[in-house]
């Protein structure tokens, strides 16, 4: 409340002021007799001169105003994403969007507040132009005409005169329009920024933080820099700024680029941030930051990033040959959850994850390497495929004459595209109501829609018990009485006089 009454006050008095200068311009001494005295003449000068100072005054203090809410915008602006840049990953995601929110709309409003500021500085520089010459201008056409060798020297000088007059009314002219063409550009570039960005020659250029390592136990600071990438010779640059200087720069490094990974969340406290790799240090990783994840985008597009774990996990994919993978498939075996929570972290970290020989080591199983993969498949942002293109994947495999084929039933693609409940419970993300299907795209639907009461069902799979309640099963074993479980994913059926609970997706309805 005081700040606005303040600023009330400020302008009350700017406009009280530009008011009393407009009146002493304007005010006229009346005299006695024909013409007016010297000193009569002298006062009506002050009053307009005072009126001039005063004018000028407030055109001042209107620069300065702008310039002050310009620095304070700024300082507010960089302050804000200092402190945004610092927020810990693992934040609620509705703290994190709401701290997004606030940068971006505090970004916009320091984004329109340097757009009016640059506007006033070209105005200013503009307006030197004929303000600063007019008044010399009066000064020598005063001197010409008091002194009578000035009067006649004005005579040569005449050609320059109506020269330089007509070039300050041109340039007048051209800033009155130009302010105009000034403040229509500034609406466009308001409405589209994207399409007005300069033309550079570089791929891509931006401010950055790099993480700069200290000896323990002093842990690690982060500088803000200004880099630039050029694709075609792969060479990075990077200038240190910081605004509190000034604008200062410091001293910059230059190298060529050999590869850029993206950081995984779980592998470092701050959010958008990517390694990039010199030629010239091979296996020193440089830890970056962007502003936002639009920003690290950009950069991984321009840098040809990737993810982090992509050569680990490609390695995962290729099965042992002694894997036992032909028994139950890579799919329905399940690992111990345990040993899958150690086998990711370990290929979370960068320290470890080099170290891991998956294909040769007999420490790690097929079941956890490839329920490691399936978790970590889960976790990724998109579907590496979706269920629209089930059916071009199935087709070359029912096309193959692959012995393999024998022992794999066609009969039930729905059954294929459904991972069991034994491995979506153990390691898939649970769905809103605990179903560990439902949380795997709803792809079996159809089959828990629907209630079943008193069905035959054969076995398509084969199936050993993990617990007392359920039945171990052959491919081909026929059960009885089969109904809906309470258990989502699981049906209830008699097999050789006993009853327990069958995997939904193990079994076909007869």
């Amino acid at each position: 409340m005081l700040i606005t009454l303040e600023l009330q006050n400020k302008f009350c008095l700017s406009a009280a002021q530009r008011k009393f200068a407009h009146s002493l311009r304007d005010f006229k001494f009346e005299f006695i007799g024909d013409a007016e005295t010297d000193d009569e003449r002298c006062i009506d000068a002050s009053l307009r001169e005072f009126s001039n100072f005063l004018k000028n005054l407030e055109e001042q203090r209107e620069i300065m105003e702008e310039k002050k809410k310009f620095d304070k915008e700024t300082e507010k602006n960089y302050s804000l994403i200092d402190k945004h840049l610092t927020l810990s990953a693992r934040k609620k995601d509705s703290h994190l969007q709401e701290a997004d929110l606030q940068v971006e709309q505090t970004r916009q409003h320091f984004y329109e507040l340097s757009l009016e500021y640059v506007c006033k500085l070209q105005e200013i520089q503009e307006r030197k132009k004929f303000e600063f010459v007019e008044p010399m201008l009066s000064f020598f056409q005063g001197m010409f005409t008091f002194y009578h060798q000035g009067h006649e020297l004005s005579k040569d000088f005449n050609h320059y005169k109506m020269e330089l007059q007509i070039n300050i009314q041109n340039t007048r002219n051209r800033f009155e329009g130009t302010r105009s063409e000034v403040e229509e550009l500034m609406n466009k570039i308001r409405q589209n920024p994207k399409d007005h960005k300069r033309a550079s020659q570089f791929t891509v250029e931006g401010y950055l933080y790099v993480q700069e390592k200290r000896p323990a136990p002093f842990g690690s600071s982060w500088v803000k820099h200004y880099c630039m990438y050029r694709k075609t010779a792969k060479k990075f640059s990077m200038i240190p700024f910081e605004h509190r200087s000034g604008g200062k720069l410091g001293d910059g490094e230059v190298f060529f680029l050999k590869e850029c990974t993206r950081r995984h969340t779980d592998s470092i406290d701050r959010r958008f941030c990517f390694d990039i790799e010199a030629a010239d240090r091979p296996g020193i990783p440089l830890t970056v930051q962007a502003f936002s994840e639009e920003e690290r985008k950009q950069w991984l597009e321009a840098l040809g990033g990737k993810e982090a774990l992509f050569h680990t996990f490609n390695r995962a994919i290729i099965p042992r040959p002694e894997g036992g993978i032909n028994d139950q498939g890579l799919y329905r075996v399940v690992g111990v959850s345990s040993k899958v929570q150690r086998l990711l972290s370990m290929l979370m970290d960068a320290k470890t994850c080099n170290e891991l020989d998956l294909e040769n080591s007999v420490d790690w199983e097929v079941k956890t390497v490839t329920s490691a993969l399936k978790q970590y498949l889960r976790s990724l942002p998109e579907p590496l495929m979706t269920y629209e293109l089930h059916r071009d994947f199935i087709v070359p495999a029912s096309d193959s004459p692959s012995p393999v084929k024998e022992d794999t039933p066609t009969s039930s693609q729905d059954s294929l595209s459904t991972p069991s409940p034994t491995t979506s419970s153990a390691h898939g993300p649970s769905g809103p109501d605990g179903n560990p299907l439902a949380a795997d795209g709803g792809r079996c639907g159809d089959c828990t829609a629907t209630t079943v009461i008193n069905r035959k069902a054969r076995a398509v799979y084969p199936c050993e018990a993990e617990h007392s309640s359920e039945l171990s099963f052959e491919i081909g074993a026929i059960f009885e009485d089969v109904q809906t479980s309470r258990e989502p994913g699981w049906l209830e059926g008699t097999l050789n006089g006993k009853r327990g609970l069958i995997p939904q997706n193990y079994v076909k309805l007869l």
